[in-house]
């Protein structure tokens, strides 16, 4: 196994890290490896040999890890076991991955690899769990700075910090080729998902989203209004928001959103501005290690 953590983890993540190392050497022969650029991993995945990836990381890295093994045409040959050690770590909590760093690395011994989908967009990059445009991101980016004090409970009060102030995005917004937007009404918030939840499982997204179904779950809102942004972001909690009016959810192949500039949140990964973005979703592109061949948190 090639297990690869962050060389800018702290303390308390590099203590984990050894104990992940102990684990996985009672089932084989881990060997450790360290990035510290996004530079490094083309040589450091050169190295694999056909070898199990083990990532050590949160959603972050797992992003930025299958977005390079899907550029080098590697996703489906290279089975990765997920030792969650970030923030947030929703793709693990979609899928049921212990998030104890123990438990995870017994479940990498135990190698139940399963066949999971990916996100691809226009400009080669992709999503593993989750991505959304508006007040989302607005939220990721005030929560950011207060994550390493307050943990998962930065993400609600980042929420809370952007939706005062939401004032919506003139965005299309088009599921396989078919308008869910059209435009001319402000959007809150519109995303898709692969595995259920965002924001370190503070927030349900798409609560019957698998990531073995083959389609993404699509949400658009419109709750654009002082009162009708609490009620979207309350609901939104728990995971019951697609019953609103002002909220449509579909699943699909593809999607495009277009219009005014938005910035795009992937996977906990900010980019932008841009005008226009169209993602697709690839079937069983790579492989992860699951319990039980599990691939949702609520079967």
């Amino acid at each position: 196994m090639l297990v690869l953590t962050n060389v800018l983890a702290g303390r308390t993540e590099r203590n984990s890290v050894e104990t992940v190392l102990t684990e996985l050497a009672k089932v084989g022969q881990p060997e450790l490896v360290e990035c510290g650029f996004e530079s490094d991993l083309d040589v450091i995945l050169s190295r694999r040999a056909g070898r199990t990836l083990v990532v050590v990381g949160g959603d972050g890295s797992l992003h930025t890890t299958l977005t390079f093994l899907w550029r080098r045409g590697e996703a489906a040959d290279c089975p990765i076991g997920l030792v969650p050690l970030g923030t947030g770590n929703d793709f693990a909590r979609g899928v049921g991955i212990p998030l104890d760093p123990v438990e995870a690395a017994r479940l990498i011994g135990a190698r139940r690899i399963r066949a999971v989908d990916l996100v691809t967009d226009d400009r080669g990059d992709v999503v593993v769990n989750a991505m959304h445009v508006g007040v989302g991101v607005d939220a990721a980016a005030n929560a950011k700075p207060l994550k390493p004090y307050l943990g998962t409970a930065a993400f609600p009060v980042g929420a809370l910090l952007a939706g005062v102030r939401a004032p919506g995005w003139r965005l299309r917004v088009e599921v396989d080729g078919g308008p869910v937007a059209s435009g001319r009404t402000r959007v809150l918030m519109a995303g898709l998902s692969n595995a259920p939840t965002i924001a370190g499982g503070t927030a349900v997204l798409a609560s019957a989203a698998s990531v073995t179904d083959g389609v993404f779950d699509v949400t658009v809102s419109t709750s654009v209004g002082p009162l009708a942004r609490m009620g979207y972001a309350l609901m939104l909690r728990r995971g019951t928001h697609a019953s609103r009016d002002d909220v449509v959810q579909c699943v699909g192949h593809t999607l495009t959103i277009s219009g005014q500039p938005f910035y795009i949140n992937a996977d906990g990964e900010i980019s932008g501005p841009f005008r226009h973005r169209t993602w697709t979703i690839q079937p069983g592109a790579w492989r992860c290690i699951l319990p039980n061949g599990k691939v949702t948190a609520t079967e």
